[in-house]
C-alpha cells in the first residue's frame, strides 16, 4: 500500500497510450472484422458468426491461465509491464495476418481465418489482462484510479475516432492501387506497428508502486473459484462487462450494414462510426466530477438509461431523415461511453475487496476474469448480428429484401435495449460504495504496517 499519491499527467497519458494501441486493434475488430469476413474474405454470415463464438470459447480456457501466470510474474520490469514490453510485436504482426486474404480453397480460407483470430486474440490477452492490472500497481487511490482510467478511457476513445474514421479511408485508398484484399492488409499493417510503439511507450513510461500486503502467498488456478465464491462486487461487474461490451460492439458491427443497406448511405459510414467514439471528448472529462457529485450507480444508471433512449429511437425514425438518425447515434454514444468508461475505474475496487477478504492480490487473475467477460461481449458484437443476419437472409453485397431489412434494424435496435435492461438489474447489486471502500482500504494499510512489523522481528 502506498496511500495517497499523486499521479503526474506524463505517466497518465502514457498509460492511457497502451489503450490507444490496444483499440487500433479492438475497435477494428469490433467494428469492421465481421464486415471484413463476410464482404472482403468471402466467409458466410453464419460461418462468422460460429467462429466468434469458437474463439471467445478458447478465451475461457485461455484468459484465467495468463491472469494466473502474470499474477507469478516477478521481473526486473516488474510484474505486468513486461507483458507490454514482450507482447508488442506480435501483436502487430497477428492484426496483419487477421485481416490478410489468402489464395486458398474456402475450406482452407476457413481454417486461416481461425488460426489467425485465435492467435490474435490469446496475443490480445497476454497484453490487455497486464495491462488492465497495471492501474491497480499505479496507485491505491480511488480518485486518482477514476482520473487514471479516465484520461486512459479518452485516449481509448481516440483510438475509436482514429479507426471509425481512417480505416475506410485508407483501405478505399489502397484499394485503387492494390485491390480490396490488399487494401485492408496494408490498412492493418500501418494500425498494427502504431500500436506496437504505443505499447512500448506505455512501458516506458509506467511505473509499478502497489505492492501485495504478503506477496508469500503462492498464486493457484483454484484462487479463480474462491473469488467467484467471496467477491460478489467482481461477480456483478464481470456480468456487467459482457453485457457493455456486447451492447457496445453490437451497435459497432451492426451500424455498417444499418447505414450502407436499411438507410443506403454508404458514403455516411464512416461519420456514422466516428460519432460512436467522438462525444467521449466531451462527456469523460466530466466522469470524475459526475462520480463525486452523485455516486457510482446513479452515474451508471443514468447513462445507461440515455442509451436505451438513443437506440430504441431509430423504430420511429424514418430512414430517410439522416440527421435525426445521426442524432440518434450521439445520444447513444454519450450513454454507452460514460458507463463503458466508468466501469474499468471499478475493476481495482475488486481487486482490493478480493486482497481484504482472501489475503490475496490477484490483479491478474482478476483482469483475466474482466477480460474473459469483456471479450465475450465482443463476441456477442460479432456472433449476434452474424447469426440474426443469416437466419433474415442477409447475401452480401446485394440488395437486401425487407425481410432482411427488418432482421437487420432489429439487431440494431431491440438486441441491445434487451442487454441494457439486464445491464440496470445486475448493476443495481454492486455493494461497493465509497464509505466501505475507504474502510477497506484502511484495513489494507493496517495489515500492511503489521506485516512489516513482523517482517523486521525476524
Amino acid at each position: 500500500m502506498i496511500g495517497s499519491f499523486k499521479i503526474k499527467m506524463r505517466e497518465k497519458i502514457g498509460y492511457a497510450s497502451g489503450d490507444l494501441a490496444s483499440n487500433l486493434i479492438y475497435q477494428t475488430i469490433s467494428i469492421y472484422l465481421l464486415f471484413f469476413y463476410t464482404n472482403v474474405f468471402g466467409l458466410s454470415a453464419g460461418q462468422a458468426g460460429v467462429m466468434f463464438l469458437v474463439v471467445r470459447f478458447i478465451d475461457a480456457i485461455n484468459d484465467p491461465i495468463i491472469g494466473t501466470l502474470v499474477d507469478k510474474t516477478n521481473t526486473r520490469f516488474g510484474r505486468f509491464r513486461p507483458y507490454l514490453l514482450y507482447g508488442a510485436a506480435p501483436f502487430a504482426v497477428l492484426a496483419f495476418l487477421c485481416f490478410t486474404t489468402p489464395n486458398f480453397s474456402a475450406t482452407g480460407k476457413l481454417i486461416y481465418a481461425y488460426v489467425t483470430y485465435v492467435g490474435l486474440s490469446i496475443t490480445y490477452t497476454c497484453i490487455n489482462v497486464p495491462y488492465g492490472a497495471l492501474t491497480s500497481a499505479i496507485t491505491d487511490d480511488n480518485q486518482e484510479i477514476v482520473s487514471l482510467t479516465s484520461v486512459r478511457m479518452f485516449f481509448a476513445n481516440l483510438g475509436g475516432v482514429i479507426v471509425s474514421y481512417f480505416v475506410p479511408v485508407l483501405s478505399a485508398y489502397f484499394t485503387k492501387s492494390f485491390g480490396l484484399s490488399g487494401g485492408w492488409q496494408i490498412t492493418m499493417s500501418i494500425l498494427g506497428i502504431a500500436g506496437a510503439f504505443l505499447l512500448l511507450f506505455c512501458f516506458s513510461s509506467t511505473k509499478e508502486r502497489v505492492k501485495s500486503v504478503n506477496q508469500d502467498h503462492k498464486i493457484k488456478f483454484s484462487d479463480l473459484f474462491e473469488q467467484f465464491k467471496t467477491n460478489r462486487p467482481l461477480i456483478v461487474l464481470s456480468i456487467f462487462f459482457v453485457l457493455i461490451f456486447g451492447i457496445n460492439s453490437i451497435n459497432s458491427s451492426i451500424g455498417i450494414y444499418y447505414i450502407t443497406y436499411n438507410v443506403g448511405r454508404a458514403d455516411l459510414v464512416q461519420w456514422y462510426t466516428v460519432l460512436g467514439s467522438l462525444p467521449a471528448f466531451v462527456c469523460i472529462p466530466l466522469i470524475p466530477k459526475i462520480n463525486r457529485k452523485i455516486g457510482k450507480k446513479p452515474l451508471l444508471i443514468s447513462s445507461l438509461l440515455i442509451t436505451v433512449l438513443g437506440t430504441l429511437s431509430l423504430l420511429v425514425i424514418p430512414t430517410h431523415a439522416v440527421a435525426l438518425i445521426l442524432v440518434s447515434r450521439v445520444i447513444t454514444s454519450i450513454g454507452s461511453l460514460t458507463a463503458g468508461a466508468f466501469m474499468w475505474s471499478l475493476i481495482p475496487e475488486t481487486i482490493e475487496y478480493g486482497e481484504y477478504t482472501t489475503g490475496k492480490r490477484l490483479s491478474g487473475l482478476i483482469y483475466a476474469i474482466i477480460g474473459f467477460f469483456f471479450k465475450c461481449g465482443m463476441a456477442l458484437g460479432g456472433a449476434v448480428p452474424g447469426i440474426i443476419l443469416g437466419n433474415f437472409g442477409y447475401v452480401a453485397n446485394k440488395t437486401q429484401t425487407p425481410h432482411a431489412l427488418t432482421g437487420i434494424l432489429l439487431t440494431a435496435t431491440v438486441v441491445p435495449a434487451v442487454l441494457m435492461i439486464l445491464a440496470l438489474i445486475d448493476i443495481t447489486f454492486y455493494n461497493l460504495d465509497d464509505k466501505k471502500y475507504n474502510h477497506i482500504i484502511a484495513t489494507l494499510k493496517e495489515r500492511a504496517k503489521l506485516n512489516r512489523g513482523e517482517n523486521l522481528n525476524l
